[in-house]
């Protein structure tokens, strides 16, 4: 598993998503109740950005349908989305947030 910077820990507010790309795929990084997550930025419904809503008990929600994801999981919480959004281990060295997005092998 390769960690790559996502971000300062410093740069996060929280409950407050961070849109970063890395290697090429848009993550969501988000911290929020004390741990720091990291999740597809992609609504799986809709192809819209989820760093764009909301945060509340460890969701993110889609601020264009409503679909909630779960952020240690992906899962979608409501509908209009049906299909998980891939997570990401994270990891914090210092103040560097650093995020895997690569696939085992």
């Amino acid at each position: 598993m390769t960690f790559v910077k996502a971000c300062a820990l410093s740069e996060l507010e929280d409950d407050t998503p961070m849109r970063v790309e890395l290697d090429g795929t848009p993550v969501s990084v988000v911290r929020t109740e004390g741990e720091v997550f990291a999740i597809n930025d992609i609504c799986s419904h809709a192809n819209v950005s989820l760093s764009e809503g909301e945060v509340e008990d460890c969701a993110i929600e889609c601020w264009l349908h409503g679909s909630s994801f779960d952020l240690r999981t992906g899962k979608p919480s409501g509908l209009p989305a049906t299909r998980p959004v891939p997570v990401y281990p994270v990891k914090i060295e210092g103040d560097d947030v650093l995020v895997s997005v690569t696939q085992e092998s």
